[in-house]
């Protein structure tokens, strides 16, 4: 065995550190993927059907969600955004540190862009479609839970795929201000205790788990899809 691989596999960062930093992220990613989904979905679809010529057109609720909502907090960089909601964080769980004071922070930032590809992805549906339903008499809410929603579920999962993706960044983000994770390990020991060899495998986990979160949304996509 090389002494590189010597020195790595005796690294506490490594054989001690790393797993529960990892289960940390992985809640944090879970957690906030969860809570991003059931808020932004609906969210999405009220942008979707408020819009101009929508099932419920309301110029003054799709400006209100849409132009003052998601947009503006769609603008904020994360690391500003996230330290901002420290307040708020601990007035929600009670603490600002950890994974599950990170998911709320990680939620606020990733519903209103959840919430534009989830509107991005029923825009996709023929219109000629909703018309059909409509001839049969169906409601706005069986329109959209019916024709909408199903006619674009593969895009919507593909959509998820990309949310859980750009969280596995924001999680690593998180970790710089007591969030843990692989980003807390990461700046604790390869950046303050500059060790290289460890923010190399953070990376490298970090890309797994990227990967395998592209691979089972791009198998669920398949599998949904019926086109």
């Amino acid at each position: 065995m090389s002494p590189f691989l010597e020195d790595l596999l005796s690294n506490p960062a490594i054989t001690t550190a790393l797993w529960p930093a990892f289960v940390e992220t992985v809640q944090m990613v879970v957690v906030a993927g969860v809570a991003t989904v059931l808020i932004g979905l609906p969210l999405g679809v009220v942008l979707f059907v408020t819009q101009p010529g929508g099932l419920a057109h309301s110029r003054v609720l799709n400006a209100v969600l849409g132009g003052l909502i998601v947009n503006i907090t769609r603008s904020v960089p994360y690391a500003i955004l996230m330290v901002s909601l420290i307040p708020f964080t601990r007035l929600v769980v009670g603490t600002s540190i950890g994974p599950v004071a990170a998911s709320v922070s990680l939620t606020i930032a990733s519903v209103p862009f959840f919430a534009r590809l989830v509107e991005a992805s029923l825009r996709e549906v023929q219109p000629g479609k909703v018309d059909a339903a409509h001839a049969m008499g169906s409601t706005r809410l069986q329109t959209v839970w019916k024709v909408l929603l199903p006619e674009a579920g593969p895009s919507l999962v593909a959509n998820v795929t990309t949310t859980l993706v750009a969280l596995i960044g924001y999680s690593a983000m998180a970790g710089l201000i007591g969030g843990g994770g692989l980003g807390r390990l990461a700046y604790n020991y390869g950046y303050q205790r500059f060790q290289p060899e460890v923010m190399l495998v953070v990376l490298i986990v970090l890309v797994l788990l990227v990967q395998l979160a592209q691979v089972v949304g791009d198998a669920v996509v398949r599998r949904v899809d019926h086109r």
